[in-house]
């Protein structure tokens, strides 16, 4: 019979056991293990720890260990963003009672992002509890995007590069104008995440980051949560050129604009992607106190 190790804390024992004994709690132990092989040792905080052993268990019955073990990446960044999200705003004006009960959750796909089909129910407003609901959610990590800017030259820096979501649309031309964006890694905080974007997709070295925002781009069906910047940095001639990470098949072009062309373009409608659009009207509004 498999035997935990002794140095799991009682937290993480509860996780992977869950209710089971015997033979059943032999078997999560010999998945939990199986899966979590690829890692040296439970990495960070005990927080950390207990979340991702939490989005491992959830696939028992479900996946196969070697698949589970193939999203490990993919898992600790989700494990990173729930406990980002764990410390979000505060209420002000939403009334919602925040009572969520999930009785099952399914992975109809797991690979690099992951679909999965909920059941649950939730406090309405009224007071009352919700019928029992079924619904899928695309899961995928937090991400960042930083729009450079040079507040000397007025200029700023756009990115573009073919994306599958237009693709999926059937748009004719699927390329993007953006910022630069990219998902945050475990051990990141967002500002890291962003001035390392940077250098892989533009070649550049970030200033002072200004936050635009953070929030839900597609809070109906997608879990992603975007931490929006704008970047003071030095963007003289020249400096717009093909980057990427060629382990990732990047192809990617930057566009040195300035700022009047930037909103001329943002007129014309060709800037078809929220945080871009949401970070072009910020630069509006503050672009004189970045100036001063």
């Amino acid at each position: 019979m498999s035997v935990l190790p002794e140095d799991w804390s009682p937290a993480l024992r509860a996780v992977v056991l869950g209710d089971a004994e015997g033979p059943a709690a032999a078997g999560r132990i010999d998945y939990f293990q199986a899966v979590m092989d690829r890692v040296p040792q439970l990495i960070g905080s005990e927080a950390e720890a207990l979340t991702l052993a939490g989005l491992v268990m959830r696939a028992f019955g479900q996946l196969p260990a070697e698949a589970v073990a193939r999203r490990l990446p993919s898992l600790r960044v989700e494990t990173a963003s729930r406990l980002r999200a764990a410390q979000s705003a505060a209420r002000r004006l939403r009334a919602g009672s925040g009572e969520v009960e999930i009785e099952t959750s399914v992975s109809s796909h797991a690979g690099f992002f992951a679909v999965e089909t909920q059941r649950l129910r939730h406090r309405r407003f009224d007071g009352g509890m919700s019928p029992w609901l079924t619904r899928e959610v695309f899961v995928v990590g937090d991400a960042v995007t930083v729009l450079p800017y040079d507040p000397l030259r007025d200029r700023v820096l756009l990115i573009e590069q073919v994306r599958m979501g237009p693709i999926g649309r059937g748009d004719p031309l699927p390329w993007q104008l953006e910022a630069i964006a990219g998902r945050i890694d475990p051990g990141e905080t967002p500002e890291d995440a962003a001035r390392r974007e940077a250098v892989e997709e533009a070649g550049l070295s970030l200033g002072a980051l200004e936050k635009v925002a953070e929030y839900y781009p597609t809070p109906g069906a997608v879990a992603e949560y975007l931490y929006s910047y704008v970047a003071l940095c030095d963007l003289p001639d020249g400096v717009a050129g093909i980057f990427g990470a060629a382990e990732e098949a990047e192809d990617i072009k930057g566009h040195l604009l300035s700022f009047q062309e930037l909103t001329e373009v943002l007129a014309s409608g060709e800037i078809g992607n929220a945080p871009l659009l949401l970070t072009v009207l910020w630069l509006q509004r503050e672009r004189a106190r970045l100036r001063g």
